[in-house]
């Protein structure tokens, strides 16, 4: 190898700080980073993605390097098997070293041959919560291109980056929180001058629109603000 393991673990703990201390990142440029940077850092790797499974089992690719991977998340959704989906399902490891002999997915493996180059791949498990599943995974068009430390390297990569990611995700949600917060603020206001009530009465009729209408409060609150908004406007 090029660069010397140790060397190799500094740059991942230092690429997962400063995604982690990047203000006002979004997550999709987060992992977008994410899988370029697998690229740079995973020996051999030519491509990579990341790998989302829903509670309904549908597979989504929120980032790639290249088509090739979302051809082959299409083919796993396509049949439900192969190499991402069992990283995510069975939180560990898979390493595929030649496409062509590997028999573990057949209708996968016959349709990643007829539609992609690649032949070696590598899938490590992202992160998992109540609502979905992810794995990160790598891609070489060669056949045996991902070696034991290839593996290890990757293992630390994801473990940093899933710990990276998870605060990246955080931050976002905390942030959408904020604008839930002031917009719902912004209607109340609205109704209070409008119907001449207190905060409390004008909670309560957000809540009631919401709750009637099946939709959620703060876009209940969205509707109001823009309302008002148009009014004023015409």
């Amino acid at each position: 190898m090029g660069e010397d393991i140790g060397e190799l673990h500094h740059r991942i703990a230092a690429f997962a700080r400063e995604l982690h201390n990047r203000p006002g990142i979004d997550s999709q440029a987060a992992i977008s980073q994410l899988v370029i940077e697998a690229t740079l850092t995973v020996p051999g790797a030519q491509y990579a993605g990341l790998t989302v499974v829903n509670r309904q089992q549908e597979i989504s690719t929120p980032a790639s390097t290249h088509r090739y991977v979302t051809l082959l998340d299409e083919i796993q959704q396509r049949y439900l098997e192969g190499p991402c989906l069992i990283a995510a399902w069975e939180h560990h490891t898979v390493r595929v070293d030649d496409l062509t002999s590997d028999t573990r997915w057949p209708k996968y493996r016959r349709d990643a041959l007829a539609e992609t180059t690649i032949r070696s791949i590598l899938s490590f498990e992202l992160f998992t919560s109540s609502h979905s599943l992810g794995a990160l995974n790598v891609y070489a068009d060669a056949p045996n291109v991902f070696d034991n430390d290839a593996v290890d390297i990757g293992i630390v990569f994801a473990t940093h980056a899933a710990l990276a990611w998870d605060s990246v995700l955080r931050e976002h949600s905390f942030q959408s929180a904020l604008a839930s917060r002031d917009l719902i603020g912004q209607a109340k206001g609205i109704l209070m001058q409008q119907f001449d009530i207190d905060s409390v009465r004008a909670f309560d009729l957000l809540r009631r629109l919401s709750q009637e209408s099946n939709t959620l409060l703060v876009d209940i609150a969205r509707q109001v603000v823009q309302n008002r908004k148009s009014l004023s406007d015409s």
